[in-house]
């Protein structure tokens, strides 16, 4: 029996048939809601997570005026803590009694810094880009997702062509820039061609008395 008569009866394989040979696979995965919220809010999603593999596949470390996105911590995951607060201003002059507890109250330090908990997360900074607006490499900032719409003086956190920085937001015309907080920083145009948006707004930025 000839091959055009096996294919004939058993319907066999027909030359050229059939998806091309390649080496692609497709995986499934489930991942932490805070991931989550990050994968979604970008418009290619299968492009946002290969580009994010290959930098962890190729080690390439985060540059000095990025955030390092292995610390970024949702408030609702926050334990509360309650701690005692003196509702009185403090001047620098006369020294002012604060050892009576009684005229202290209990509050909630997550209520008091986090206004919208649901929106809000805490990302440890990495980089020097930010120290003239009091961001120091390793503080911590309370970022408000809610706030997409930044003014110029605020600080944002900004996803441009799939890396997240630190930045002030400015227009200029029918341009946009982002503005560092460090004259050894340059401004970084934003043009037609980059994948831009804004992350969320620094509300609170937490740091030791240096």
């Amino acid at each position: 029996m000839t091959e055009q008569q096996q294919d004939k009866q058993w319907g066999g394989r027909r030359k050229g048939a059939g998806r091309p040979p390649t080496d692609s696979k497709s995986f499934t995965f489930r991942v932490p809601g805070d991931v989550a919220h990050i994968i979604d809010s970008q418009e290619n999603k299968t492009e946002f997570i290969k580009r994010c593999i290959i930098r962890s596949i190729q080690g390439d470390e985060a540059s000095a005026n990025t955030l390092s996105w292995g610390n970024v911590y949702p408030a609702t995951r926050l334990k509360e803590m309650h701690l005692p607060f003196f509702d009185v201003r403090i001047v620098a002059g006369f020294p002012l009694p604060l050892d009576n507890d009684e005229r202290s109250q209990d509050i909630d330090l997550l209520k008091m810094l986090c206004a919208n908990p649901e929106a809000c997360y805490l990302i440890r900074v990495k980089g020097r880009s930010m120290i003239d607006a009091g961001i120091m490499d390793g503080d911590i900032v309370i970022v408000d997702k809610s706030n997409r719409n930044p003014s110029p003086s605020e600080v944002a956190v900004c996803e441009l062509n799939g890396e997240y920085t630190l930045k002030r937001f400015e227009r200029r015309g029918d341009t946009g820039w982002l503005i560092p907080a460090n004259p050894d920083y340059p401004e970084i145009e934003i043009t037609p061609n980059d994948s831009f948006s804004i992350w969320g707004t620094v509300t609170y930025i937490i740091h030791k008395p240096h």
